[in-house]
């Protein structure tokens, strides 16, 4: 049973908006490119996982997808928890080419391609440490279940190679297309039940509430002045900026487009780059839009949640940023 699905990391959408609000010769455009494609691959590679995961029986195991939970000041997140009856499975997605090298003696991976050498933080050690704040979290809800990890490696074509005393490597690690053989082998010694199907139904009820999704700075990030962005909203078809409110519409002078809603993702963008809450005024600065009423009808139409009244009126955005975003998209 899938408990929580797999949605697009809040960072890959962020990313996407700056590239969308900035001018085409800005100096950080490829440092921002790269970090995108870095990202989307990690992303394809969490679904390259999934694939197998899904073909997992329904009724044995409860499936939580780029969960993210808090212990004490830090956080801690899982690319995908299993929980069957008899055991907690931790399983870390890497979608890396080439050739890899797992090096026990420094902790460390490292990637050979076109005769490059590249180094990676070590998955295993940050799997491991997953099973620690797991677990610890699990205690702190006087919940007692063996935890098990694999880290998986979903290009098929990539190489793995290790030393021969890697042992955590040779256990751990696998390629995508193995895991329904490993996850067999790993059930095997755990024969007691542990947790009952309600426990894990209640248990499941708890993680979903306790996750807390990253608070994404994009700007923050890159160092980029908020005065940088253009601002208006873009047109769907040309991308050109601002586009113009006519007659119940928005109008692009560039290619002639017309279109209702491209306001929905100049919101989209305000609530991934700026702030996750928005006042008409701040509102029409972002849409270059000079009418208060239209601005207030615009608001309105999306169903925003909103707190105080009048010219103090806030529109909170959280829920296009929690789950409902590809109805803007």
């Amino acid at each position: 049973m899938i408990a929580k699905e797999r949605s697009i990391p809040l960072r890959i959408l962020a990313n996407e908006s700056l590239l969308r609000r900035l001018p085409q010769n800005f100096d950080k455009l490829q440092l921002i490119e790269k970090d995108l494609s870095k990202r989307r691959k990690g992303y394809i590679g969490e679904e390259a996982t999934d694939y197998y995961v899904n073909k997992l029986p329904n009724k044995e195991y409860t499936i939580f997808r780029n969960l993210r939970l808090q212990n004490g000041q830090e956080y801690f997140q899982l690319d995908t928890l299993m929980i069957s009856s008899t055991f907690a499975l931790i399983l870390e997605s890497k979608n890396i080419g080439g050739t890899l090298y797992f090096d026990s003696k420094f902790k460390q991976l490292i990637r050979f391609i076109n005769d490059n050498e590249e180094g990676f933080l070590d998955p295993i050690t940050q799997a491991e440490r997953q099973k620690r704040e797991l677990r610890k979290w699990f205690m702190n809800k006087n919940i007692s279940i063996p935890i098990e990890y694999l880290v998986i490696i979903s290009n098929p074509s990539t190489v793995i190679k290790t030393d021969s005393q890697n042992y955590l490597a040779f256990k751990t690690v696998i390629h995508a297309h193995e895991l329904l053989d490993r996850i067999g082998k790993i059930k095997k010694p755990f024969t007691e039940e542990i947790l009952t199907q309600k426990e894990i139904a209640k248990l499941a009820k708890v993680l979903v509430k306790n996750h807390t999704p990253e608070q994404i700075k994009v700007l923050d990030l890159f160092k980029i002045p908020r005065a940088s962005l253009i601002t208006g909203v873009q047109c769907p078809k040309c991308n050109a900026t601002p586009m113009k409110r006519i007659y119940g519409t928005w109008f692009c002078t560039s290619c002639k487009q017309k279109d209702k809603t491209a306001h929905h993702q100049a919101l989209l963008d305000y609530s991934l780059l700026i702030n996750s809450s928005i006042t008409n005024q701040q509102f029409r600065e972002f849409l270059c839009l000079s009418s208060a009423d239209i601005a207030k009808k615009l608001l309105f139409s999306m169903n925003l949640p909103y707190s105080g009244s009048n010219k103090g009126r806030i529109y909170h955005l959280d829920s296009l940023l929690n789950g409902d975003i590809g109805h803007f998209r």
